[in-house]
């Protein structure tokens, strides 16, 4: 069965920054424009099944919601969609903002 390494928020800054990873946010629409990471490339889990997923041979795929929650609940379905191993943003946008990492908001405006 298909599975989601949980990875710390930074752990995911990290491999994002050595261009070795994506971030895949699959929030909806209307939470992404509130906030985001900057470069975080945008999937709502509502559309997923139709989504394709945009990274090079030599980068891993990261998963984030808001929580870590709805990621866990669709680990199949997403994992699914990466061959190889795929990660989760343990903790989500809520951690990544705990540990003290940029984000963007609706505005455009780093947060």
């Amino acid at each position: 069965m298909a599975v989601l390494t949980p990875l710390s928020a930074a752990e995911v800054a990290a491999r994002i920054k050595s261009g070795k990873a994506v971030l895949v946010d699959i929030r909806e629409p209307g939470e992404v424009a509130q906030e985001r990471i900057a470069g975080s490339v945008i999937k709502p889990l509502s559309a997923f099944d139709a989504a394709d997923l945009d990274h090079g041979p030599d980068q891993s795929v990261i998963y984030m919601c808001r929580s870590g929650a709805r990621t866990g609940m669709n680990c199949v379905r997403l994992a699914a969609q990466v061959p190889g191993e795929a990660f989760v943003l343990e903790g989500g946008l809520n951690a990544w903002k705990a540990e003290g990492l940029p984000t963007v908001s609706g505005s455009g405006k780093s947060a």
